[in-house]
């Protein structure tokens, strides 16, 4: 392993707990809470999909 990218780290983390909250608020039966995690989930996982995208164009990984 060559080098440690903390930003993907970073967005692996985060996308897990959005699923775990997910996972919480369909469990408290709470709506609000549900959705608000799917939304984070898809713009965290965007966001790393683009950081990904733009570091592979720069020849970074």
């Amino acid at each position: 392993m060559k080098n440690i990218k903390w930003i993907f780290v970073l967005f692996a983390v985060l996308a897990a707990l959005s699923i775990m909250g997910f996972g919480i608020a369909i469990s408290a039966k709470s709506l609000v809470i549900a959705i608000l995690s799917l939304i984070i989930l898809i713009a965290v996982m965007g966001l790393g999909f683009t950081t990904k995208k733009k570091y592979r164009e720069e020849g970074k990984l």
